[in-house]
């Protein structure tokens, strides 16, 4: 049984507007919930979805940015779009931790953008992605799962 695990930051909100993990969230609510979305991220996550049991995000953050990133991801209909449920959401302090979240899901497959993150998830993964855009990203999801 095959099962997704998806980042937030830089694979579904776009964070190119700043250095940090989450400095495209610095702003105030209306900027926040202004942050695009990662071009293609909705209508290809949407696309994934059905061919998994399960999809899950999995993100590192504080509360802070746990409580913006929820509140964008339901500005913005992320769930109703994608058809992951609301509650498939699962937060961490540190990155590595990641992977604790990973294997307690079951995740066999998992996207991230950082090095680090995929390093720390591959031991608990079968197939792990760094992230570099939602077309090239998908295609080897989908050639791992045919």
């Amino acid at each position: 049984m095959n099962k997704l695990g998806i980042d937030i930051g830089r694979v579904i909100i776009n964070g190119t507007s700043g250095p940090g993990d989450t400095s495209f969230f610095a702003g105030d609510t209306a900027a926040m919930l202004r942050t695009p979305a990662v071009p293609e991220a909705f209508d290809t996550i949407a696309r994934l979805v059905p061919r998994f049991a399960e999809t899950w995000l999995v993100s590192k953050c504080g509360p802070r940015i746990q409580a913006r990133s929820l509140e964008w991801l339901r500005h913005h209909d992320f769930f109703a779009q994608t058809g992951i449920p609301e509650g498939n959401v699962r937060f961490c302090l540190r990155r590595p931790e990641k992977a604790i979240h990973c294997a307690d899901l079951g995740l066999t497959h998992f996207v991230d953008d950082k090095p680090d993150v995929i390093a720390a998830v591959q031991p608990v993964v079968q197939h792990a992605y760094l992230f570099k855009n939602w077309p090239t990203t998908e295609a080897a999801i989908l050639k791992s799962l045919s």
